[in-house]
């Protein structure tokens, strides 16, 4: 049965190499980036005011923006056999170019601060509320914790070690921002705490964390709730993304990005997307925005990534659709999941901020666990 096996996955290997090989396409240059402009929203799914409306076909949301994306099947080829440019050094030279350092946090919640805590998780400070977006505390990105996308950076601190919460944000359910053990143990030690989830995944948080089902608000875009007992208004807002987490479960759940509305300041939260048109729809109805946490990282091979991820071109571009006023650049720095310079995104963003004659002080990076106070 073992000899009838291995010619089996032999021939599987060599149609999945043929088929990558024949799939993937040439390393796209930084100096090429231009801004991705998808397809419309189709007309038929927007409300009375013209605003982008989440809809489903089939059971599954859509996103006609992807519709021309390559077959994943050529980015992981590129991904084990193409270019890799990531240079991921030792630890001892990640402690000198990507330091990590333990947040400074303070007795009393600011009215507007943010700080970032890796890859998509940063903690925003607004009103005097504490929001924290898409945790993840653990070791991988993966439905296990002994494969899949390790850290390289390590968390600046431990969920225990996190300031009191008013509530937690979560874009989509993607292993790198939707972490179950970190919000499990954050529903746990902190069982006061509000999660704001996209719609189809409340069910999920009640199978898998104890936060009690009063707590978790699941919202579609433009839907909106306060914070208990608060004026601070938590809107969930459209993004360019898709949704996995199992074989066939493409798009059961939706995903977006969150914007958080005080009387004096205002926070948004751009998780997980790809560039389109959503973004000035945003600025719009919410903007302008005291600050906002802006993903620049996971853009190459840009060919495939551009429909999903936006490179820091594009992410300066939604930093002036939505109206921010000081932008923190995320998504970088923490995990390897493409294959860019680990250090590039934000030499990039300068670049693109020079370019564009904008101060450097408008859009920034930090070290791990540094704060922005605003």
């Amino acid at each position: 049965m073992i000899c009838n096996f291995i010619p089996l996955f032999l021939w599987t290997l060599l149609i999945l190499i043929i088929m990558g090989v024949v799939t993937s396409r040439e390393w796209e240059s930084p100096e090429n980036f231009t801004l991705f402009e998808p397809p419309r929203w189709p007309e038929e799914h927007h409300d009375k005011d013209g605003k982008m409306l989440a809809y489903k076909e089939g059971g599954r949301f859509q996103n006609p923006a992807m519709k021309d994306r390559p077959s994943p099947l050529s980015f992981f080829w590129d991904i084990f056999a193409g270019k890799d440019d990531s240079n991921i050094p030792s630890s001892d030279e990640l402690d000198k170019t990507l330091p990590v350092v333990a947040p400074n946090w303070t007795d009393t919640i600011s009215d507007a601060r943010m700080t970032w805590l890796g890859h998509a998780s940063v903690l925003a400070e607004v009103d005097g509320k504490a929001i924290l977006t898409d945790p993840i505390f653990s070791s991988r990105a993966s439905i296990v914790q002994f494969a899949g996308p390790a850290r390289y950076r390590n968390a600046p601190c431990r969920i225990a070690d996190l300031p009191t919460l008013d509530a937690v944000v979560i874009s989509h359910n993607h292993y790198d921002h939707l972490d179950i053990n970190s919000v499990a143990e954050i529903a746990r030690i902190q069982p006061q705490t509000e999660f704001f989830v996209p719609m189809g995944l409340k069910s999920w948080m009640e199978s898998n964390t104890v936060a009690p089902p009063e707590n978790i608000h699941e919202l579609t875009w433009w839907q909106e709730r306060n914070l208990k007992d608060s004026d601070v208004k938590i809107a969930f807002t459209p993004a360019n993304h898709w949704c996995k987490r199992s074989v066939s479960d493409d798009n059961k759940t939706l995903w977006g990005s969150w914007a958080v509305i005080g009387s004096r300041n205002s926070f948004w939260f751009g998780g997980d997307t790809g560039y389109f048109e959503g973004f000035k729809q945003i600025g719009d109805v919410y903007g302008p925005f005291t600050m906002a946490a802006v993903p620049i990282g996971a853009y190459q091979p840009n060919w495939f990534m551009k429909y999903q991820h936006v490179h820091p071109g594009e992410a300066l571009r939604i930093h002036q659709d939505i109206k921010s006023n000081k932008s923190l650049g995320i998504h970088w720095g923490t995990f390897k999941l493409t294959s860019e310079n680990y250090l590039e995104p934000p030499r990039l963003l300068k670049k693109y901020l020079q370019q564009n004659d904008l101060p450097l002080e408008q859009f920034i990076t930090v070290n791990i666990g540094e704060s922005i106070d605003i």
